[in-house]
């Protein structure tokens, strides 16, 4: 789904670079009401986790793959706003780094697998949530299906902006057609992962899944006739380790919160690392459609191509599962440094408003 440089033309690129940094600065606002002690050292280990997880493309239908886009992921596990701030952290190291969608198409990118997909998924969640049983596995069932109707709702975006701002005179019925039944197929895999993710991480931290908050139903008491919620039971902690207690719980260093970040890190590095090498070489949705389609007549040569790391591979290193792997440990890296850099900025500005605005 990366749309290259040429597909759209110059106004509607500028437009949707418009519409993107709009999406991006609500997102930034609402992130910090997202974004606590809990969840802020996780949100930078998502954007890595769906960098890594996108270098595995699987297969779809004969010659075709597909790959995670990872909205629906975000949104669950860190909220709406910051999954946006995710995914377009991902595809901003993409371009830059890899060669990867455009760099004059990269507001169509945040648009369409950032805002879109975030957007509708989570439109989707909240809603099968609400009248679905309050239980865990009820999270999972309406990750998968949230994830599932994601990504063709992204391949319908796409074809609303290419039918504006197109550079090739393709019948606009068969960009369509094509597009969404490819992505229609895709959209199972993208389901299936964000399902499992979501429900390993619910099994062992459910108090870290945005998505998930509120679902537990109050202990309710008796008291006068009426029913009335009881009061949270507080862990006891000795007066000598309050504040260290509290300092660590402002900074996310909770014990759990590092076991649980470190063995997300290194699945990510495992899966960019390793796994990566045995991903489907078929080209993805956007790539297959536009060759069929003759969408790619006018693909433009992208800004990044001579980066050290196009396309996924370290320049002059000539073992190809070498190269590729390290290029996919560099980029776990590079994201998870870049992400959890944003979210710390993100979550000072929440804890430093409230004191200002006093």
């Amino acid at each position: 789904m990366h749309v290259p440089d040429g597909f759209i033309d110059a106004p509607i690129s500028a437009a949707t670079g418009v519409l993107a940094a709009g999406a991006l600065a609500v997102s930034l606002k609402g992130a910090r009401r997202e974004l606590d002690e809990r969840t802020a050292p996780l949100a930078g280990l998502v954007a890595a986790f769906i960098f890594a997880v996108q270098m595995l493309n699987f297969p779809v239908a004969a010659g075709t793959s597909g790959h995670l886009l990872g909205g629906a992921l975000a949104a669950i596990l860190v909220g709406p706003c910051t999954g946006v701030l995710c995914v377009s952290v991902v595809l901003l190291m993409q371009g830059i780094l890899f060669a990867d969608g455009g760099l004059t198409a990269l507001g169509v990118n945040i648009t369409d697998m950032a805002v879109v997909t975030t957007v509708v998924s989570y439109a989707v969640f909240r809603g099968l949530v609400k009248v679905l049983p309050r239980r865990r596995r009820s999270v999972t069932v309406a990750s998968f299906a949230a994830a599932l109707v994601s990504v063709p709702a992204a391949a319908v975006a796409f074809t609303l902006i290419y039918a504006v701002g197109g550079t090739t005179d393709v019948a606009l019925s068969k960009v369509a057609t094509a597009m969404i039944g490819v992505h229609v197929l895709i959209g199972v895999g993208e389901a299936t992962i964000t399902a499992l993710t979501v429900g390993a991480v619910i099994a062992v931290r459910p108090d870290l899944v945005y998505g998930a908050r509120g679902l537990e139903r109050k202990l309710k008491l008796r008291v006068n006739g009426r029913l009335v919620d009881a009061p949270a039971a507080e862990p006891a902690v000795p007066a000598t380790a309050l504040p260290q207690a509290l300092d660590s719980a402002r900074a996310g260093r909770h014990p759990h919160h590092r076991k649980l970040w470190a063995t997300g890190l290194v699945i990510s590095l495992l899966l960019a690392g390793f796994v990566s090498f045995y991903a489907s070489a078929s080209p993805d949705g956007l790539e297959k459609v536009a060759k069929d389609q003759g969408i790619d007549r006018r693909t433009e040569p992208h800004a990044a191509a001579d980066s050290p790391l196009a396309d996924y591979g370290v320049k002059d290193i000539a073992d190809a599962r070498l190269s590729g792997g390290l290029a996919g440990v560099i980029g776990v890296g590079v994201t998870v440094v870049a992400g959890s850099a944003v979210f710390r900025v993100v979550r000072r500005r929440r804890t430093t408003e409230p004191s200002q605005a006093r």
